[in-house]
Order: C-alpha cells, then structure tokens, then sequence
C-alpha cells in the first residue's frame, strides 16, 4: 500500500481518486451493448452470455427444477445461515415503515402522504469472481416487505449455464418472484427495456462492476429509475494508536479481495500503527485464496498519516466512504462527526463483515464519493410518496387569496382563477 504523510488539504483531492477507466471509453462500449439488447431482446442476451460468461444458453430464465435441485445443493448449514441473515435484515428494514400522519396546516387546509410500493422492480445480482448470494437477501427481502408486486432477478451464469445453487436459495428465501441467467450490461439492459422472456421493470437495484454502473445511468436517463450510482467495492479504516493491527488489516483485506478495481484507504494518527498494520497485511495476505486480487487491490489503495482526529474526520468527510471503519479509542464521539459515508462500523468488534452478511443493515452503498448525495438501500428505496391534499370552504378561504397574489405575479392566470371562482362560489 502507498503511504503518504501529513498531506495537505489541497492535495487530498487527488490523494482519494477511486480507479476508474476514462468515461468515454466505458460509454461507448455500454451504449452499443444497450443498444444490441434493445433491438435484439432475448436473442441479444443469449448471444451476450456466450461472448462474456462462455454460457450457452437456450433460454434466459431459472426453471423450477433449477430451484429445486439448488435447494438440495446448499449445506444445511449455510441455509441456516442465509435464514438467520434474512431473519435480521427483514427486521431492520421492517422497522423502517413509514407512518403518514395527516398534517392541518390551515383551518381546512390537510396534506397527507402515502407510501405506495413500486410494482416492478430488477434486482442485479454480481457474479464475476464470487457468488454474492448475500445481495441478493440485501435487495428481495425490503422490496418484500416494500410489497412489490414482481421482483425480477438477473444474475450471471457459469459456463454450463448453471447460476450459483446459494444464489437460487437465497432468492427463494426473500421471495424473488422470477430468476433470469443474464448478467452485466445485458442484464440492466434487459430489465430496463423488456424482452421477450425478461419483464420491464420500472426500478433496477443492485451493485456491479464499473460496466454496470455505467448501463445504469444510462438507462435511467430515459427508461428506468435505478438505486444509486453503485459500482466497485471500497472501505476506509480510521483507526489511532489503540487499534489493533490485526484488526485493520484484516478489515482492508476484507474490502481488497472483492476485486481488483476495490479500494481500500487506511486514515490513521499514528505512525507506529502503519508498521504494524503493513505487516499484518502482508502475513494475511499470504494466506488467502484470492491473494492474487487482494493484491492488485492494494496498488491502488492508500495509508495516510493524519495530524490529528480532527484532519482525520475531516478527510473522512471529503472522501465519502462506502464503508467507514471506526477503531479509535473515542470512535463514538468521532461518529457523531461523520456526515459522509454510506455504512459506519464502530469500535473494534464491528467488522464491515458484519454488515455485509448478517448484522441487518443493507450493504447496497452509494460508491465513488456519492455518499454525499446518496442514501444506501433501505426500505423506502422500494417506494413511492404520493402526497394528497383536501380544502374544505374553510381552507378555500384561509388560502385563497394568497394563492391569488401569487399565481397573478408569475402571471399564470388560469392558476389564479381556479381559486377565483371556488372563492366567488363561496360568496353567493
């Protein structure tokens, strides 16, 4: 990992620049793939599948065989596992429903809102390198409780044409309504136009590579709303002199297997916890299956050696993490500092694992910096507010003529009679 050194604020900028590829280079190869689907549907994917997952497939779509025999494939011990996860996260987001308490702002005058779940919504699931059959829990079981009428799911084959069997139970588990074996830009595209086997949806959830996010953001400027901008994994680990160092490293570990376009940043005040903690890094590192994208990770991935908690917050703050490691000795006061970030994990004993799996929390983040705008999945992301309003003659009266003055001087005219004639109809 590179080390910097009490870097200025001017030079943090560029010190937290994610690894991207060039936006016109990504566009380009997106747009033509979108394109392909959206004239081709179902013939398009397939032909996808066998060009980028080496899958030769004569339909797109999980039969129920397929989910049977996943069933059986799975250890009774990770379905035990996959149940107690989804147990905590439908708790949590449960826990989130909204309550719409109608508010009188006038005698007369009464504005309330409605949640109404969003009727069809696309979840994409990840495969590449790891079956992250942990998403799939993360965005079916909200969008069950959300009451979404049907819940797609697109997820990426292996070469015989079979999607990972924990991926399948898991979908069972949170309800998923339809499976299809499509993955990358094909899939989004897929879900946000509609194909002859794979429905429209009018919402595509989930995390994916720097392709995906791109065909995302596409897509939603014309076709379909999407979660968030969501691409490729990162963690930040502000830790002081009392962290442990095995602790740290196997955090930024944790984070640098997801890929090798994964960032991980260690923030700390300490000097002596750099040693240490590069040690830890290279003796776990060394005894991981996937060492080989860890490392590559870990190129592009920064320890900084702050003044002070304050520049360390203050930098915190500035890169926005998706994933925020607190283990510092005052890590609750620090936290209520923290106004950038998608999910904080505070003290020693809170590994970012935890929300990854199990803990409850929702581990689709916002990526790339846009935790300052962005919220990470929760159980509104599946719906809508519609916002209704009553006047009674009372209310007609109370606001009436402020509604005059105000349509008159922006010169709408027509606004301004539509309350004209209920008020003369009021005095005669």
């Amino acid at each position: 990992m590179n080390i910097i050194t009490y870097p200025k604020p001017e030079e943090w900028a560029e010190l937290l620049r994610r690894p991207t590829k060039e936006a016109g280079e990504l566009t380009a190869a997106v747009s033509a793939i979108l394109q392909r689907v959206r004239e081709g549907g179902d013939e398009a994917v397939i032909a996808f599948e066998k060009q980028f997952d080496r899958a030769e497939l004569d339909t797109l779509a999980v039969t129920q065989t397929e989910l049977d025999e996943a069933e059986q494939a799975v250890s009774p011990e990770l379905k035990a596992a996959l149940t107690l996860a989804h147990e905590n996260i439908a708790k949590f987001h449960a826990a989130q429903r909204f309550e719409s308490k109608p508010v009188e702002v006038r005698p007369g005058v009464t504005c309330w809102q409605k949640a109404v779940p969003i009727e069809k919504v696309g979840l994409y699931i990840p495969g590449g390198t790891a079956p992250l059959f942990s998403t799939v829990l993360m965005l079916a079981t909200p969008a069950r409780i959300a009451g979404c009428r049907e819940i797609v799911l697109c997820t990426p084959p292996d070469a015989r044409g079979k999607v990972h069997p924990a991926v399948l139970c898991a979908a069972r588990i949170a309800g998923v309504n339809r499976i299809f074996k499509a993955g990358g830009v094909q899939a989004i595209g897929a879900m946000a136009y509609g194909t002859e086997t794979v429905p429209k949806v009018y919402k595509i959830f989930g995390p994916g590579n720097q392709y995906v996010t791109a065909a995302k953001q596409l897509v939603s400027l014309h076709d379909v709303a999407i979660d968030m901008p969501a691409g490729p994994s990162e963690v930040e680990v502000l830790a002081d002199e009392t962290a442990c160092p095995a602790f740290v490293a196997a955090d930024l570990l944790s984070q640098a297997e997801h890929g090798v376009d994964s960032q991980v940043l260690l923030v700390t005040t300490s000097r002596t916890l750099v040693d240490a903690v590069q040690a830890e890094v290279e003796r776990q590192l060394a005894a991981l299956p996937r060492k080989d994208i860890a490392a590559r990770a870990l190129e592009n991935s920064r320890i900084i050696v702050v003044r002070d908690r304050d520049e360390a917050l203050a930098l915190t703050n500035s890169y926005a993490p998706e994933h925020l490691i607190i283990e510092t000795e005052d890590y609750r006061r620090l936290a209520e500092g923290v106004v950038n970030a998608g999910s904080v994990f505070l003290g020693p004993y809170t590994p970012e694992s935890a929300g990854d799996y199990a803990s409850g929390t929702n581990h689709t983040l916002p990526t790339n910096g846009y935790a300052t705008a962005y919220s990470g999945v929760n159980l509104d992301s599946y719906h809508r507010k519609i916002t209704f309003q009553e006047l009674t003659p009372e209310g007609i009266r109370a606001i009436g003529p402020a509604v005059e003055i105000m349509a008159a001087n922006e010169r709408l005219d027509g606004h301004k009679n539509a309350m004209t004639v209920r008020l003369n109809s009021l005095k005669n």
